[in-house]
């Protein structure tokens, strides 16, 4: 049992996955305290200082900069694929998330032009870079190992968040740097954590490039247009990744609400700032606990069924939050348990979704189809947080709720129709047409 839990055990390549999901574990600080935490609040109560506006300010410029990344993952993708450039705009968008998340430091009272200015292009680098991340899987894994590598970097990330909530959380306490407007020195740390941790990826990450000289970025440009058209007509050789995807965007619909709004629905249950905070700190262990499951367990029962329990259980976590909004003042324990469902709902699905993606792609697309999934993920969050916040706002919680529980009944009904053999065998037909293709021929 001891043996199962060193996570590197019996790799080939253990320094290289570790480099990579030393990437997961840096960009937490962008992830944790910038979306989550720090940043959402400091727009609303500081650069706007007013409750309506900042909400409206902040989901604006939040949806934004998804919608960006949603319209244009698909060609940096296939971009990156042509040119053998995925390190560079791994590397690049990161260190350009770091200077931008640095620069939070300077909005002060009033300043939600500049924080919007600045954070646009922040989450856009910073959600390519989760792109380019993923699209790394299939080249530091095998088929045999896929699901285990995808949940160590995935608990590496879960790691980071842990340790960062516990420097987060002190450094309020012992510097009384909890009001909002002492916060801009939190941005600058957020921003050293995550340059520190892309030191190892930048070093140790290889990436396999094309064969021959690198076409020229005009020749790339309509080689990924190209490739893009091709993915498109070629869809039906892919049908198993098209169903999943499908899948994958209804189920995240719930995923990407629950992110959004899990702080809210805990203040409806009436947890006040500190046990608001508790809850972020269980949620991120359960998930962490969820990840380490996966890995354990993923490569032997398999993306799918992997899948398939995560959303059983976030099924019965939204069934149970429904029925604890139907009575007034329910007990708060019941919620706290419900918590621990949502957070292995986290680390469960998302690194088997990851995985399910890196069987059905072939080795020559990774960029490309891990594009795809980037923004079918995104498209979700917009959608989602969208849907669910008018429907919590019009017919009220129990209502929105059981939107919530509609979005992974559907996303696992889905499911079930994806072949994942047949999905597998496509990818490697794939690769086979890649290799033995000749230009000009």
């Amino acid at each position: 049992m001891i043996e199962r839990l060193k996570p590197f055990r019996a790799l080939p390549n253990p320094r290289e996955v570790f480099a990579w999901g030393m990437y997961d574990l840096a960009n937490q600080s962008f992830t944790l305290l910038i979306l989550t935490l720090l940043l959402p609040i400091y727009v609303k109560s500081v650069a706007v200082s007013d409750p309506a506006s900042g909400d409206r300010v902040w989901s604006t410029v939040y949806a934004a900069s998804m919608l960006l990344v949603v319209c244009s993952s698909p060609f940096v993708g296939a971009f990156a694929d042509a040119r053998g450039a995925k390190k560079r705009l791994l590397i690049g968008t990161g260190i350009a998330c770091v200077l931008l998340t640095a620069s939070f430091a300077l909005i002060g009272p009033g300043g939600w032009v500049l924080a919007a200015a600045l954070f646009i292009p922040a989450n856009y680098c910073y959600q390519i870079g989760e792109n380019m991340l993923a699209s790394f899987l299939p080249e530091v894994a095998s088929q045999r190992n896929l699901g285990r590598v995808s949940a160590i970097g995935w608990t590496m990330g879960y790691v980071g968040a842990l340790l960062l909530l516990v420097l987060v959380v002190g450094g309020m306490l012992a510097l009384s740097m909890g009001p909002p407007e002492r916060w801009r020195p939190f941005f600058v740390f957020a921003a050293v954590w995550f340059g520190l941790g892309m030191i190892a990826p930048a070093r140790v990450l290889i990436e396999r490039r094309p064969a021959g000289t690198p076409p020229s970025i005009a020749l790339c440009t309509r080689l990924a247009l190209d490739r893009l058209r091709t993915t498109v007509r070629d869809a039906a050789g892919h049908r198993q990744l098209l169903r999943f995807l499908l899948a994958f965007f209804v189920y995240a619909l719930g995923v990407q609400t629950i992110i959004a709004f899990a702080g809210i629905i805990a203040h409806d249950f009436g947890f006040d700032q500190t046990r608001l905070a508790l809850f972020v700190l269980q949620l991120t262990v359960t998930a962490g606990i969820g990840a380490v499951l996966t890995g354990m367990h993923q490569d032997r029962l398999g993306p799918r069924r992997t899948l398939v329990i995560f959303l059983c259980v976030w099924i019965a976590t939204c069934l149970t939050m429904v029925g604890l909004a139907l009575p007034k003042d329910p007990p708060q324990w019941l919620f706290w348990i419900a918590g621990n469902g949502v957070g292995l709902g986290l680390g469960g699905v998302g690194t088997a979704s990851r995985a399910m993606v890196g069987t059905f792609t072939p080795s020559h697309k990774t960029a490309e189809f891990f594009g795809l999934w980037g923004m079918t993920y995104k498209g979700a969050g917009v959608v989602g947080v969208l849907s669910f916040g008018q429907v919590k706002a019009s017919l009220g919680s129990t209502a929105s709720l059981l939107l919530l529980t509609g979005f992974f009944v559907v996303g696992l009904a889905l499911l079930l129709r994806v072949n994942v053999n047949a999905g597998r065998r496509s990818a490697l037909r794939a690769q086979r047409a890649h290799a033995s293709y000749t230009p000009g021929a």
